[in-house]
């Protein structure tokens, strides 16, 4: 299985930074999906500076928070992982040195293909 892969066409939904650090954290308790997340993040030029468990395991659905301010990071992970704009929130946080966090939620089969 693999994340949906970016096809080039329109992956930029707006001016994104050209360096964007991000974390992703496993808040649906499934052995290795962050790691899949983080791989196919990383091969599309993401940093993923961090990784783990997010504070619970019963997220619903994926989500990818801003934390920045700059929301057009957030898109475009979140358009690299194939989630639409409503599962982008911004949650401004200057105490995090990142751009980005995605929490993994329960429906992350949907961003996968065979």
């Amino acid at each position: 299985m693999h994340l949906f892969e970016s096809d080039g066409d329109g992956d930029n939904p707006g001016n994104h930074s050209k360096t964007i650090q991000a974390e992703v954290l496993n808040g649906c308790g499934v052995s290795g999906v962050a790691d899949t997340f983080t791989d196919s993040l990383r091969a599309n030029g993401i940093d993923v500076v961090n990784m783990g468990n997010y504070r619970s395991f019963d997220i619903n659905n994926t989500i990818v928070i801003d934390r920045s301010g700059k929301t057009e990071n957030a898109k475009y992970v979140a358009k690299l992982l194939g989630l639409n704009g409503n599962q982008v929130v911004r949650q401004i946080n200057k105490n995090y040195f990142l751009d980005v966090s995605v929490i993994i939620g329960k429906d992350y089969n949907n961003y996968f293909k065979n």
